[in-house]
């Protein structure tokens, strides 16, 4: 094995449970015990530096890890962020397997699990937080949307709007300038949506007996 202490290795990406045995699965209890031995003796290599004993672990035991996260995740991104981080905690603090506790490969299966677990309960709180901050988000005020949309349109049909009702105006431009759902546009202005449909409806037939004053109509 070669000592590395240049640079912290990084376990590559694992794209999907590793068909390869990952330890013995049937078998004597001597086989175990010369696999578990096995892997304490790799794991002291890692500890000593050694970027090819962590290298071996990853490739014995990358795929029962990834497997674990995956189903815990639902995610084959977060799964794959979990597996690094496994692999990479257990070359920054080798201590913490104490192999007089238990086998490496259940040892990486229960830190994969927490890891997930604390990765979804994460993942959720980032996306209730996001929803919460899109919720209390002020609204643009109408009046200021319409001022926008009505300064874009060109001078005829500006003036045409300009000639409606301060309601039916605003209600025209969220609606049909702005691009918003009559909901979106009864939840701007504060109305009942059946009220904002009536006045759009209103609106638009003054809008058209204006524009044809302004000979924007055929």
């Amino acid at each position: 094995m070669t000592l590395v202490t240049a640079a912290e290795p990084v376990a590559p990406r694992v794209p999907g449970p590793d068909p390869a045995p990952t330890g013995p699965s049937r078998g004597s209890a001597g086989v175990r015990d010369r696999q578990a031995a096995d892997d304490v003796a790799i794991v002291a290599a890692m500890a000593a530096g050694d970027g090819d004993a962590l290298a071996e672990l990853y490739r014995r035991y990358g795929g029962a890890v990834w497997a674990v996260a995956r189903r815990v995740c639902g995610d084959r991104t977060l799964a794959e962020d979990v597996t690094q981080t496994v692999f990479v905690d257990l070359w920054r603090r080798p201590q913490r397997f104490d192999p007089t506790r238990g086998a490496l490969r259940p040892w990486l299966v229960a830190q994969a699990h927490a890891r997930a677990v604390d990765t979804v309960r994460s993942e959720a709180a980032r996306q209730r937080r996001q929803e919460r901050e899109v919720r209390l988000a002020p609204p643009p005020a109408p009046e200021v949307e319409a001022e926008v949309h009505l300064a874009a349109l060109s001078e005829g049909v500006r003036r045409a709007v300009a000639r409606l009702a301060d309601d039916e105006r605003q209600a025209i431009v969220l609606a049909y300038f702005g691009g918003h759902s009559y909901r979106e546009t009864a939840e701007m202005l504060g109305e009942p949506e059946g009220t904002v449909k009536s006045r759009i409806r209103r609106g638009l037939m003054g809008l058209r007996r204006a524009l044809e004053s302004e000979g924007l109509t055929s």
